[in-house]
């Protein structure tokens, strides 16, 4: 394993590597994809162009899309079939596999969906990979915060602990923070760090756990070279604007641009680590380029929690438009209370520091969605879709 992650990053200074990105046209994937060609790189795109994410029409409403499709090879296919990763592949070098089903909410009713591109379109990867003859020297996975759980916390009694789900009683009752799982008393978080407890409490959690750990534990048995990446809250220019289910900003920011009101569900007290796109970008090319990453795992965030209140109250300052804000009560299943990164590991082994600050950050997201035209607002219909289904509380 050694061996072949000092040669992989030997040659690294060669411009002829070719770069597979899956999810390639999606928010981090064109992101890194202009980066890599930036830097010499030869990109091949695999993506299914998703109308939650691109629209009806891509070629005239995805912004995401029209900045990568001429600039890279693109091939319009899923993850989910054989045929497609089998046009993908040939000349390969690298792999960096982000495409996923991405919605914690939706993840819960949609099981089969989410099984079968997460983990199914892995499983199809690392076969392919394993019967065949190719060039593939790394992967790196996109994983996420979501199989944490609830992540890390301190009991003044028990130490250390990770609480499981939160009980829907609590909840009801507006008791909305985890408690000990030993001794049930009040917690203190902290940093999540990589050798934290792993135990999911959504389906997509779960299935990114499967698709991490199949490709660390297949990856080093064929001669290919794994790292996962533990991404946290990614925002940015360019997220999608259009998608109901999932990224906080894009939904908070239609909503308030539609003059609609804003919705926090339990006390918006909840924090996040929200890590910018050129953050998350610097932080996968360090996982292709540097021979250290190989056969490790990585948190990728800023190591600094912020509340849902904080999110709202500085989207609706930023876009000087007054909606109403109700913090209501409201809960999901899936949902984790608290959960932000202990970056130390990626800072030391590959240098890797966060150099956008949430104000910054927000300010440049801001920015990019007052150039842009209205969205549609599809937030009502994604609430009744959980509603239906028992998953909103």
């Amino acid at each position: 394993m050694l061996g072949t992650c000092e040669k992989i990053e030997n040659e690294f200074d060669k411009l002829n590597k070719k770069i597979l990105i899956t999810g390639g046209a999606g928010f981090i994937g064109s992101n890194l994809s202009l980066k890599l060609i930036d830097k010499g790189y030869e990109v091949i795109i695999l993506d299914n162009l998703s109308p939650q994410i691109h629209g009806s029409d891509p070629e005239k409403s995805s912004q995401l899309f029209n900045s990568v499709k001429d600039k890279v090879e693109f091939i319009r296919g899923s993850v989910a079939k054989r045929s497609d990763w089998e046009r993908s592949l040939p000349g390969v070098d690298i792999i960096v596999h982000l495409a996923a089903e991405t919605g914690t909410g939706q993840s819960m009713y949609e099981i089969e969906r989410y099984s079968d591109i997460n983990i199914g379109g892995t499983s199809i990867m690392l076969d392919i990979l394993a019967n065949g003859s190719y060039d593939v020297d790394k992967i790196v996975v996109a994983s996420s915060r979501a199989i944490y759980g609830e992540g890390k916390y301190i009991c003044g009694k028990c130490g250390y602990v990770y609480p499981e789900s939160r009980a829907e009683s609590d909840m009801d009752k507006g008791d909305f923070e985890c408690k000990c799982p030993l001794c049930r008393s009040e917690l203190e978080l902290c940093g999540t760090d990589e050798n934290s407890k792993i135990h999911p409490i959504s389906v997509y959690g779960i299935t990114k756990q499967v698709q991490e750990q199949l490709v660390m534990t297949v990856c080093p048995t064929i001669g290919i070279v794994p790292v996962s990446l533990r991404y946290q809250n990614v925002y940015g220019p360019g997220q999608s604007l259009n998608n109901p289910y999932t990224g906080i900003l894009s939904i908070f920011s239609t909503r308030i641009k539609n003059g609609n009101s804003i919705n926090i569900f339990e006390d918006g007290v909840e924090g996040r680590d929200f890590v910018y796109i050129d953050d998350v970008v610097a932080a996968t090319i360090l996982a292709i380029e540097k021979g250290e990453a190989g056969g490790q795992i990585f948190n990728v965030g800023t190591g600094i929690p912020t509340t849902v209140n904080e999110v709202a109250e500085v989207l609706l300052r930023s876009y000087g438009i007054q909606v109403p804000l109700t913090i209501t009560g409201d809960y999901r299943l899936g949902d984790i209370r608290h959960n932000f990164s202990d970056n130390t590991k990626i800072h030391e082994l590959l240098g890797f520091n966060p150099l956008w600050s949430f104000e910054k950050g927000i300010t440049e997201f801001v920015n990019w969605v007052n150039r842009h035209e209205i969205q549609e607002d599809k937030y009502e219909l994604s609430i009744k879709e959980m509603k239906d289904r028992g998953i909103f509380k």
